[in-house]
């Protein structure tokens, strides 16, 4: 009964499918972990611009607050000192935040990102 050439034939066409099936997927594996991947090197190189840009723009607005407070203070050091005083509360607060303000959105983004389908 199961030596019949007709099984033995859908059997074979079987693992034919099969064996196609399991290319397919592999096949779309990577093509999903190429698009995640391409997904994620476009994401960092985006902030990298971004925080490039940023800093290049904080720079001369540091040096154009220097020139406003220098009058005002009537010491050029002063105003620096001023001016590096602020970016330094600017830091701590970053630190005291850094839970909220980076960790949290780039764990949703990154799990947004690798666990959808």
């Amino acid at each position: 009964m199961f030596s019949n050439d007709n099984n033995v034939e859908t059997i074979a066409q079987l693992v034919e499918v099969l064996k196609h099936y399991i290319g397919l997927q592999s096949e779309y594996v990577k093509l999903d972990v190429i698009e995640k991947v391409v997904r994620l090197i476009t994401a960092l190189t985006v902030v990298a611009v971004f925080c490039l840009l940023l800093v290049f723009a904080l720079i001369f607005f540091s040096f154009a607050m220097v020139n406003i407070l220098a009058p005002a203070l009537n010491s050029l050091s002063m105003a620096y000192t001023l001016v590096g005083g602020f970016y330094i509360l600017l830091l701590i607060i970053f630190i005291i935040f850094r839970h909220r303000l980076v960790e949290r959105p780039l764990v949703k983004f990154l799990a947004g990102l690798l666990m959808s389908k």
